[in-house]
């Protein structure tokens, strides 16, 4: 039992795309903590929110889910947090049902399923504006009356609603749900007889016995249903002795439980919900005829990933050259401050130069969330899948695949862990071999260094910057689709299922929302280069800093006869017939952490600090300048054109990241695919380079 003085904890449920982050957000602001549920890659989200009292109350915002009968790994999550299984989350005292008031009917089959728990439930409408501008009308007090419970309109996107729902939380005299439902007759002495073998046999609560009972009869998977826990012999006995009568009579049991529970809740939303005058496409409607055409939405989506590009180089312009100039200050305000020696050479050289050239690239990492935010806000992502699909199916996957996909633009981890909303396991694990492949904000870092490197004169066009990054996106892109395409062909060999999803109506963005999702991705991009890529910045600082050469040695002899040089040297066999020297594989070998290691590694080998930075808007100037002194022994450039180009090829394909490959072992709970996925991606991206470099260079370039 909790005692009074411990805060009561709330669970926020609902449907995917109902507005329960949104909501989320708007309750416990930045007074939240984000990570993984133990075991699996689904995201685990809790914060503090307060009462109209003052106190606090623990809140958990539930992945997505249409039913607590769980037929994904999120699913499970949601419905074992909410039956008190996970011993790693405190089981909900209240919940808050946050339904799409525009759908109210479909939503209410989850809200049904919660108040079997029998405990205080609030029910919240959300979208309530895109009711009203239906034309449809929710009488409320009617509803509050059949369920027994507060139901609370709101609008999670502006914050309306929020005071009544927080009155609501803060009540101590929540009252117990009602149904207006009763259990067919037929299946009615089951459930009576596993509610009682749960309570006496399996140590359930009654209330909770109760709602078991109920799932274990709407999904005919008793050990889904059962999760980590089995069943008691005895229990399961009951169980089976029904299920053996029922298909002696030819009754289908989980259909006739889950169609008397639609029934119920369509003669209540009869009751409740007045829909508007037919008054012809709505504007949803007519956006989707544009967005989701054959051949416009192709259009679209291609001008929508033209914009985000666009503005990654002119937005972000500036607040790059001002934090580069901040970092510059403070690598010579250290070199003033310090005498000449290692340990200013390992601050300035190591640590300031390997995290400073990174973080330099923060603003277009922001803008590219900010972007990705939008549009997921907005409801066009889901749009954007629709339109997959058609691709997608060619290749053996549907359109649902294309959302995990679509996030691997961002970073692959979020990407592989949206895959637990794909049913077919093949389908599933071959989205998670190819994820990686999509164009992350790690590699964005690495993309600009060989952009601004290639291009003679000091600036480099914008159209040949943007064209250049649209460019490695749509390799990647493709990339994805072509191995999808040998997977399903070959080792996770099975037809594409048809994709049935669900189009949200267009809404505002909450720039709220964007702005905290912006600020979250960029804390954890500054705890990235502030531990992982400053630790290895020092440590290849170390590495190219020793052994030491005689003093007469010239700086590139230094790190030539260092340990980081040898280990260059020792696999340049391997590189140099795609263009690359050792001192490039040191880059190579580094970025093995994360991919935008290479960066700072390549900093710290070119020893930038000998050049000077110009005086213009180049992205990355000293280093840039850096990387076109860099020569091969016969005094040939080392970062031509082509060398550049086929650098970024190998980094669309490699697998250049530890992170992704511990959360594609823990995805599939096996070492065997996460090993595959680093040898045929490093393969992949070893072949299509040697053909680049190797006919490139046949040709004259």
């Amino acid at each position: 039992m909790k005692s009074e003085s411990t805060a009561p904890v709330f669970a926020i449920v609902g449907n995917p795309n109902c507005g329960k982050s949104t909501l989320f957000n708007a309750l416990t602001g930045l007074k939240q903590k984000v990570g993984n549920y133990p075991g699996v890659t689904v995201e685990k989200k809790q914060g503090t929110a307060y009462s109209q009292h003052g106190l606090p109350l623990t809140v958990i915002d539930l992945p997505g889910a249409y039913s607590l009968a769980a037929r994904s790994p999120d699913e499970a999550v949601t419905r074992d947090v909410l039956l008190g299984r996970r011993a790693d989350t405190p089981t909900p005292d209240r919940i808050i049902c946050l339904v799409d008031a525009t759908n109210l009917e479909r939503n209410l089959y989850l809200v049904h399923q919660v108040m079997d728990l029998g405990r205080p439930v609030i029910l919240a409408l959300n979208m309530m504006d895109l009711v009203e501008a239906s034309g449809m009308t929710i009488r409320i007090g009617r509803l509050q009356t059949a369920l027994g419970i507060p139901v609370i309109p709101c609008e999670a996107v502006n914050g309306k609603g929020l005071i009544e729902l927080k009155l609501a939380m803060s009540r101590t005299d929540l009252p117990l749900p009602r149904h207006a439902w009763d259990v067919p007759g037929a299946i009615a002495a089951a459930v009576a007889e596993l509610q009682a073998s749960l309570a006496l046999n399996d140590g359930k609560s009654p209330l909770s016995a109760r709602a078991e009972a109920l799932l274990l009869l709407t999904d005919q998977d008793s050990i889904r249903v059962a999760g980590s826990t089995p069943l008691s012999a005895r229990t399961a006995e009951i169980l089976a002795t029904w299920k053996k009568r029922w298909e002696a009579e030819g009754m289908d049991w989980a259909g006739t439980l889950v169609n008397s529970r639609y029934e119920a809740i369509g003669r209540l939303a009869a009751e409740v919900v007045q829909p508007g005058a037919a008054s012809g496409p709505t504007v949803s409607d007519r956006i989707d005829s544009v967005v989701t055409h054959p051949l416009w939405g192709w259009l679209v989506l291609g001008v929508v990933m033209t914009l985000i590009f666009v503005s990654i180089f002119t937005l972000a312009e500036y607040p790059m050259d001002w934090i580069g100039n901040g970092v510059s200050a403070l690598a010579g305000w250290v070199k003033g401050a310090l005498a000449p020696g290692d340990l200013r050479d390992l601050l300035t050289d190591g640590a300031i130069q390997g995290v400073g050239t990174i973080v330099t690239f923060l603003p277009q990492i922001l803008i590219l969330f900010f972007f990705i935010g939008l549009l997921e806000n907005t409801g066009y992502m889901a749009r954007a899948a629709f339109i997959m699909d058609r691709m997608m199916s060619r290749v053996g996957l549907n359109g649902r695949s294309f959302i995990p996909l679509l996030s691997s633009y961002a970073c692959a981890i979020p990407g592989i862990m949206a895959t637990r909303t794909i049913e077919d396991p093949k389908d599933r694990l071959t989205t998670i071999l190819v994820a990686p492949l999509m164009s992350c904000s790690a590699r964005l870092p690495v993309y600009l260094l060989m952009i601004a490197a290639m291009m003679p004169g000091n600036l480099v066009p914008l159209a040949t910057k943007v064209g250049l990054m649209l460019f490695m996106y749509a390799i990647g892109t493709f990339g994805a689709f072509g191995f999808a395409w040998l997977f399903k062909r070959t080792l996770l060999k099975g037809a594409p299922p048809l994709m049935i999803m669900e189009l949200p109506p267009y809404r505002l963005p909450g720039l709220k929302d964007v702005a905290m999702h912006m600020v979250q991705r960029a804390g954890l991009f500054l705890k990235r280069a502030g531990t992982v890529i400053l630790g290895i910045s020092i440590i290849l600082w170390f590495l190219s800093t020793y052994p030491k050469s005689p003093a007469t040695a010239t700086q590139t002899q230094q790190v030539e006869h260092s340990f980081a040089g040898r280990a260059g040297h020792a696999i340049e066999p391997l590189i140099k017939p795609i263009g690359f020297d050792w001192r490039i594989g040191i880059g190579l070998i580094s970025s093995f952490a994360a991919r935008e290691v290479f960066v700072s590694s390549t900093a710290v080998v070119f020893s930038v600090e000998n050049f000077d930075a110009t005086n213009d808007h180049a992205d990355i100037a000293p280093l840039r300048v850096a990387l076109r002194h860099a020569r091969w022994p016969d005094g040939r450039a080392l970062f031509t054109p082509l060398v550049c180009l086929t650098l970024m090829i190998y980094y669309v394909f490699a697998m250049q990241c530890m992170s992704t490959i511990a959360v594609v072992r823990r995805e599939t709970n096996s070492w065997r695919w996460p090993i595959f996925q680093t040898l045929y991606m490093t393969g992949a991206a070893w072949i299509f380079s040697f053909i680049i470099y190797q006919v490139g260079t046949a040709i004259g370039f």
